[in-house]
């Protein structure tokens, strides 16, 4: 508990950092999120009352940078991220009509990533020079394209030229789809088409680090003496695999933490080429129209998405590792 503990004030005090240069940040760009406003209705003609009401609810209506810091400090507190200049609605409507698209498809590319990188890196580590290692430069070759060339790559081979997936959106919504948002197996199964594309290009774009990491650690681990131990008491190959694995896997799981921030940084991208309705497609509308409350709150979203999966990662260290419990 008191690792824990002293996790968690050091990603609070990261949450508090965060939030405070996503609050400053915005404001040293030239423009505002007013003259954003103004700049898109500057055909009609407008009132004293009406700049007065824009000021108050985009710009700092006569406020100071440090109390206009304590009101979004307060708003934030109370769960207002503000309004949307671009759609004239509170941003976390945004966020929870985009934030679940996003969060399928990184939860999704990244068990599938870990969990089949994972296990053959422990297959490559436990049989070394065998057929995994032939695919190993595969693997890397993958990891080495860029995001959106992998995404262009797939979209116009699977996509377009063999049409075996849909090329772009988040489900059917053709003129003759009879699909139907909600709980339902046509929606279900036009949503799991739509994403196979862009799951495929994280996967292949990060599974190789798994791998290669995985069975790095897992040859030292199983020259081990205890993993020795263990073969000459003639248990079986199996236990004495997951042995080795079990302790091999530490090091992946500090990694996965890191890596998630990389992957919400390549589903972005990967949802602004396939057109994906995620944070990643709505970021990038939100920066052609200047709409800095949107950005604000899509990048704060991020940020703690971002830290509570470190958080989580090293709660999972500290359990399965008890050096951690006993150094803290």
């Amino acid at each position: 508990m008191r690792a824990i503990l002293r996790r968690l004030a050091f990603y609070v005090l990261a949450a508090w950092s965060a939030v405070t240069l996503n609050f400053f940040l915005p404001r040293m760009l030239p423009g505002s999120a007013l003259q954003a406003v103004l700049s898109s209705i500057r055909s009609a003609p407008i009132t004293p009352d009406e700049l007065h009401a824009l000021e108050a609810e985009y710009g700092s209506g006569g406020k100071g940078l440090m109390s206009q810091y304590a009101t979004y400090i307060s708003n934030l507190l109370h769960g207002d991220l503000g309004t949307s200049t671009s759609k004239s609605v509170p941003v976390t409507d945004v966020l929870g009509a985009d934030l679940p698209w996003t969060i399928g498809l990184i939860g999704t590319a990244t068990v599938i990533a870990f969990v089949l990188g994972t296990f053959l890196g422990v297959l490559a580590g436990w049989r070394r020079g065998g057929l995994l290692d032939t695919l190993l430069p595969v693997a890397t070759f993958f990891q080495a394209i860029p995001y959106y060339i992998l995404a262009f790559l797939l979209l116009m081979t699977m996509g377009y030229l063999w049409q075996w997936f849909p090329l772009a959106g988040g489900y059917d919504i053709t003129r003759d789809s009879t699909v139907t948002p909600g709980w339902n197996t046509g929606f279900i199964g036009s949503v799991a088409d739509h994403g196979v594309l862009p799951v495929l290009t994280i996967v292949l774009a990060s599974i190789a680090g798994w791998i290669i990491g995985m069975r790095n650690v897992m040859i030292t681990t199983m020259d081990e003496d205890y993993v020795l131990v263990a073969a000459a008491k003639g248990l079986p190959r199996w236990r004495v695999v997951w042995v080795a694995a079990r302790n091999a896997i530490l090091p992946s799981i500090s990694s996965l933490a890191l890596s998630v921030s990389l992957i919400v940084t390549g589903s972005i991208v990967t949802e602004i080429v396939f057109s994906y309705p995620g944070l990643g497609l709505a970021i990038n509308n939100a920066t052609l129209d200047a709409d800095y409350p949107l950005m604000q709150g899509i990048l704060l979203c991020v940020t703690f998405a971002v830290l509570a999966v470190n958080f989580l990662a090293d709660i999972v260290y500290v359990i399965l590792d008890p050096r951690a419990r006993r150094e803290a």
